[in-house]
């Protein structure tokens, strides 16, 4: 998990046995990124085929205004080139400003829309968005991609 902006410490799980990565942060406009880490490959129709994501989280202390799920594909540049980015048409089964915000435990499903295989030269980025008040804390505890594997 990568924390573009915020406060934030590392501290083990609320729970005996369990890590909560980038955790612990009181924010407001967060954005993490969670890049997915699936098979890739150079044949079409081979590696993996990404259909959505899990992410676990916990919201405490305070609600937060909205949380929102964005994903990005990043096809890699060749050797001193930059890299393009594409949006990834997604949904999200929590409601951004209700749901997905409560002071609560979390798991927030983001599926994709046409899901698609990722080429070896390709990596995706889910982005997810908090938009909260200085006293939320948001405990991010990790994230689970779904997908079809073919060799």
């Amino acid at each position: 998990m990568h924390c573009v902006t915020g406060t934030w410490t590392q501290t083990a799980g609320a729970f005996a046995g369990t890590i909560a990565q980038a955790q612990g942060c009181q924010r407001r406009n967060q954005r993490d990124q969670y890049p997915d880490l699936l098979p890739s490959n150079s044949v079409a129709l081979k590696g993996a085929k990404l259909a959505s994501v899990e992410v676990d989280y916990e919201i405490a202390a305070q609600a937060a205004t909205s949380i929102t799920a964005t994903m990005n594909k990043v096809t890699r540049g060749a050797d001193g080139a930059d890299a393009s980015v594409a949006s990834v048409a997604v949904t999200q089964d929590l409601t951004a400003g209700t749901d997905a915000a409560d002071v609560d435990e979390h798991k927030l499903t983001v599926t994709v829309t046409t899901p698609f295989w990722i080429d070896n030269d390709e990596y995706v980025l889910l982005v997810i968005t908090a938009i909260a008040a200085a006293g939320t804390t948001i405990d991010l505890l990790g994230a689970v991609a779904n997908f079809t594997l073919r060799m």
